[in-house]
């Protein structure tokens, strides 16, 4: 399995970059593999990552191993809070 990380290469908001930033530093300080999927290549890519989501208001970061779904941003802040980053991206 592989990482995927639904990301947005333009976005006028701080936050959003900020919170992919963190997530794209994380993996790799940890040398752990990924792939980005940039949502603002095509409404196709936005609308299939919230459909995986399951939130049609989903915003990225949003991160996947392989089919299943890990969460967004603040799963992730909550498991790094919690020194469990691992069991966030399902390693």
């Amino acid at each position: 399995m592989s990482i995927t990380v639904y990301y947005s290469s333009v976005s006028g908001s701080r936050e959003v970059k900020r919170h992919q930033a963190e997530i794209f530093q994380f993996l790799d300080a940890k040398k752990i593999k990924y792939c980005v999927v940039d949502i603002t290549e095509s409404t196709n890519k936005k609308d299939e990552m919230r459909k995986k989501v399951g939130n049609p208001s989903a915003m990225p970061p949003q991160v996947f191993n392989g089919d299943k779904y890990c969460g967004d941003y603040q799963k992730f802040f909550d498991a790094v809070e919690d020194e469990k980053p691992e069991a966030f991206f399902k390693l």
